[in-house]
């Protein structure tokens, strides 16, 4: 009976550890602590400086997060949000593209303006055709490239075109931005309309003219969590840090200006 009873004992205080150990094992994996988490950025082409030094700085300060930048047109970015690609947070380069998504449905709470931009001219170095303006790229012979009308960019070209009477002929409309600086640095084109934080970048692989005519055509880059991102917290913090010190000095440094 005596022996009974010890073996009795001695298997409940084994299961009584062993629920104690489960119990301890499923508490830190409800925890989360230090698991590792994932931040999806949908972010227009013209930031990816900006977006770099800002996803390095975040990543710094919230051990265990990777955040991943998806960069491109603004407007092939806001159709993939549309159509339900999976993503935390939303970076126009034009309040446009920002207003498809927010009509959809799919930006949690109103978007926040962050920063500014606009044109420049991009001409390889030593700017072999001379381009002084904005009315000399309608020269003849010389070898244009914009972006397309449906990109922030090339909307902000139409609408400078436009107003200053110049008509453009370009060779090609590239699909973002630094599609079009890519040309002009690998000298298939004499000069390309770009932003001037893309030229800033590029400063030694190009050269940038700057005319006043740009100031008709100012882009407004708005910024928003998304609706049923997966890491919503997260994804507040993030713009948070954006508008904030450390967006201001990284965004500043290629020439964004603020709001």
């Amino acid at each position: 009976m005596r022996k009974t009873v010890v073996a009795l004992s001695a298997l409940a205080l084994f299961s009584t550890a062993c629920g104690a150990a489960g119990g301890d094992a499923e508490g830190a994996a409800d925890d989360g602590a230090g698991a590792p988490r994932t931040l999806t950025v949908f972010a227009a082409a013209s930031l990816t400086e900006s977006f770099g030094a800002l996803e390095k700085r975040f990543e710094a300060e919230h051990p265990g997060v990777d955040v991943t930048l998806n960069l491109g047109a603004s407007s092939k970015l806001a159709q993939q949000i549309d159509e339900g690609a999976a993503a935390d947070v939303f970076a126009s380069a034009d309040e446009k593209n920002m207003e498809k998504v927010t009509a959809a449905g799919r930006a949690d709470g109103e978007p926040a303006v962050f920063a500014t931009n606009t044109l420049t001219i991009a001409v390889p170095p030593g700017n072999p055709k001379g381009v002084r303006g904005f009315a000399d790229l309608a020269q003849p012979g010389l070898t244009l490239v914009v972006c397309a009308p449906q990109v922030p960019c090339g909307s902000a070209a139409e609408t400078v075109e436009k107003s200053a009477g110049v008509a453009l002929t370009p060779v090609s409309e590239e699909q973002d931005v630094k599609g079009v600086l890519a040309k002009v640095q690998a000298g298939e084109a004499d000069a390309g309309l770009v932003y001037v934080t893309d030229a800033t970048s590029a400063a030694g692989k190009v050269e940038k003219i700057d005319f006043p005519e740009a100031a008709g055509a100012v882009n407004r880059y708005p910024i928003a969590v998304l609706t049923d991102a997966p890491q919503a917290d997260l994804a507040r913090e993030f713009t948070e840090f954006v508008r904030g010190a450390a967006g201001t000095e990284e965004l500043g440094k290629v020439g964004f200006g603020r709001p």
